[in-house]
């Protein structure tokens, strides 16, 4: 990638990770984009592509994106992942569980120490994403696109080979709240600060792609003061609305979904079952999607 080229607008680099078509009619691509709890949306593209029979040929994912879209990549059904989560990240007693889990000589060094901005997020994904998700790239039954941010790089960069785990901590780590990853030599941080949505990677890979945008935005009357959390995760959402904004004027997805995940905060996977249950139409609006796209490229 030209490094000259603003870090904000440069496209990442990715080599051609297209897998054979299982089927003689268009192929699909996913893009499953980053907002932290508000991506367990993405858990209803999952089970809309299941309940097609579509396998898309190639996945793309940043930050709660990557990790929704390893589960896929990895054979699980939108259902399990669901399930999964609410089991997991959407209850207290199994969170408080698999965070003593990670204890080696003290709670302290598990996470790196108790500072905000210092949780390893690498130990703590291995503590509690499924078994499903293997530990290598290759191990995967769909090629998948994690995105990163190289921080002194100032560039987005992808990665389809390798580490996982490693992959999606890095694209998972949130500025502020967990530690950066070092990849190559690389310091890596969030995925989805420079590409929310990495739809574009997809383009030359199938002939229908979808992107799925969790974002959001700071939700309020407009006159209430928000906290310095709130202020922190809202300023990241408008900064990454606007690089999504970028994107859209240059090119689009075929497919492009917006579930309703704005009165949902960055970091409520508490509430990991009212964000699937307040989502739900996006699995319909997604089969009615799919199907005016097959219908036009059918008729030519």
């Amino acid at each position: 990638m030209d490094k000259s080229a603003p870090a904000d607008l440069a496209p990442a680099a990715a080599t051609d990770c297209r897998a054979p078509s299982t089927s003689s009619g268009p192929t699909v691509g996913v893009a499953l984009g980053a907002g932290g709890a508000r991506g367990l949306a993405h858990v209803h593209v999952v089970s809309a592509l299941n309940e097609l029979g579509i396998s898309p040929v190639a996945i793309a994912g940043a930050s709660i994106g990557a990790i929704i879209g390893a589960g896929m990549a990895a054979g699980m059904t939108g259902a399990e992942i669901g399930d999964y989560a609410v089991e997991t990240v959407g209850k207290r007693g199994p969170i408080a569980n698999r965070l003593w889990s990670l204890r080696p000589a003290s709670m302290r060094d598990a996470f790196g120490g108790f500072r905000i901005g210092h949780f390893n997020l690498e130990r703590i994904l291995k503590a509690f994403l499924p078994d499903a998700i293997p530990a290598e790239f290759a191990s995967l039954k769909i090629p998948l696109q994690v995105m990163v941010t190289d921080y002194y790089g100032q560039r987005s960069v992808v990665c389809e080979g390798g580490d996982l785990y490693q992959a999606l901590a890095a694209s998972a780590a949130i500025p502020a709240l967990f530690m950066p990853v070092v990849m190559n030599d690389r310091v890596m941080i969030d995925g989805g600060i420079l590409n929310p949505i990495p739809y574009e990677a997809l383009k030359p890979l199938a002939d229908i792609v979808i992107g799925v945008d969790v974002v959001g935005g700071p939700e309020g009357d407009g006159t209430h003061m928000p906290t310095r959390i709130e202020s922190l995760f809202g300023s990241s959402q408008l900064m990454m609305q606007g690089q999504i904004a970028l994107k859209l004027e240059r090119s689009r997805p075929d497919i492009l979904l917006r579930p309703a995940i704005n009165s949902f905060g960055v970091m409520d996977f508490l509430k990991a079952r009212q964000i699937i249950a307040a989502t739900a139409a996006t699995k319909d609006e997604l089969k009615r999607a799919l199907d005016a796209r097959f219908t036009a490229i059918l008729r030519g």
